[in-house]
């Protein structure tokens, strides 16, 4: 039977509320540089309530589906860094076995929380790295353990779960942690921007197996992987993350890194009162 045009007709608004968000996060990847989960995870999240789906459902589809987006753009970046020397491999080497199976774990594990649950690991999360951009204790912290193989492999299992319960690429956890052990900034995006890869990746089979028979997902969804958003969003983000990069280059640094550090903590903010307001 033919879909009727008003069964077509009623997806619009999905549609609409899918390009909005990869053009708020498109700008915003591009103007604060960073791989888009901080920004999608929230955007599709709202824009999926607003659709009136279940806001158990909502969060877990926003997380798994913003992991899926950060795969093409995360290998894209980590290609250009490991083509300037920019990827540390030995720490990439330490780093990648754990990173793999801690977020596949995490992405496996998923479907165990609620969404509230979901909702208080990203607002907690986003407080600390808003907190560490201002004031980066976490160098002070751990500086003196950078030559322990252990610490940077107990490091790798804590940001591949937490990145994959948050739907983040990981490089606001990793960067700074990597960056924390003696590697230059320089090395430290680039080895981070070749880990999100790995935590994109397994993240992404974790929500696609913990989400396959769950009731009550947007249409077209591969799990909790919704392939319209992954296609809309993705392509939508990256037409428009060169305007918000432009933008970036008029403002300066440390403008930026407050302006993304105050959107970070607005929005952990919001998302631990909705899990605990409802």
């Amino acid at each position: 039977m033919e879909p009727r045009l008003g069964d077509l007709l009623s997806y619009w608004p999905f549609v609409l509320g899918l390009l909005a968000t990869g053009v708020v996060s498109g700008v915003a990847a591009g103007l604060l540089g960073i791989g888009g989960g901080a920004i999608i995870v929230p955007a599709l999240a709202s824009a999926l309530s607003l659709l009136g789906y279940d806001s158990d459902v909502v969060q877990h589809v926003a997380v798994g589906t913003s992991l899926a987006i950060i795969i093409p753009t995360g290998i894209a970046s980590a290609r250009a860094h490991d083509k300037r020397g920019a990827v540390d491999h030995r720490v990439l080497k330490l780093w990648a076995p754990v990173i793999v199976a801690s977020t596949l774990i995490g992405g496996l594990m998923a479907g165990l929380y609620s969404g509230d649950v979901l909702r208080i690991v990203f607002g907690v999360m986003a407080l600390f790295i808003a907190a560490n951009i201002v004031l980066p204790f976490q160098e002070r912290l751990m500086g003196h353990l950078g030559g322990s193989a252990l610490t940077h492999r107990i490091s790798a299992a804590v940001v591949g779960y937490v990145s994959s319960l948050m739907g983040v690429g990981g490089g606001s956890l990793s960067v700074p942690t990597i960056h924390a052990f003696g590697a230059t900034m320089h090395k430290a995006v680039g080895t981070g921007a070749a880990i999100g890869v790995f935590i994109a990746i397994a993240g992404t089979i974790g929500f696609i197996i913990s989400g396959w028979s769950v009731p009550g997902r947007p249409p077209l969804s591969l799990g909790y992987i919704n392939l319209v958003a992954l296609v809309l969003i993705g392509m939508t983000a990256a037409l428009c993350a060169p305007l918000g990069a432009a933008l970036a280059h008029r403002l300066q640094q440390r403008t930026l890194k407050l302006a993304f550090a105050v959107f970070l903590a607005l929005v952990g903010l919001n998302m631990i009162w909705k899990a605990v307001v409802g």
